[in-house]
């Protein structure tokens, strides 16, 4: 008879474990979702409604939206990614101004002024209505 711990060696890797969660500014227009796993952490913040230039130029190749979505991981430089702009405001907790979180290997802080998240490398983006800028 296999004994567990030979039967899990003999099915392969069990999947990664991952904690999700999700947050929004408290007027509903950026809203992220943070993973986190054992050896790494992800954020994406998306900003509904927003003015002004992209705060990177938008790719050759990108057919879709552009200047909405931020991404990066715990380590290394924000990515912004051409997708589908999705206009539901519901699902998320709310952060309040002057809330600071610390997710995995990200702080955010919310304030009146727009949304300011961090990674460990200093890395980062400020998303506001008015302005969106990826330092």
């Amino acid at each position: 008879m296999l004994r567990p711990a030979v039967l899990i060696l003999l099915l392969g890797p069990l999947p990664a474990h991952a904690d999700i969660w999700t947050f929004e500014t408290p007027s509903e227009n950026i809203q992220c979702t943070v993973g986190m796993e054992v050896d790494m952490s992800d954020i994406q913040c998306t900003i509904i409604e927003r003015h002004g230039a992209p705060a990177l130029p938008r790719p050759a190749d990108c057919a879709s939206d552009w200047g909405h979505s931020f991404m990066m991981l715990d380590r290394g430089p924000v990515q912004m990614l051409c997708a589908p702009l999705s206009h539901d405001r519901s699902g998320f907790d709310r952060a309040d101004y002057g809330v600071t979180g610390t997710f995995g290997g990200f702080v955010c802080h919310s304030s009146q002024k727009g949304l300011e998240c961090r990674n460990r490398d200093g890395h980062g983006f400020f998303l506001s209505r008015a302005v969106q800028t990826v330092f």
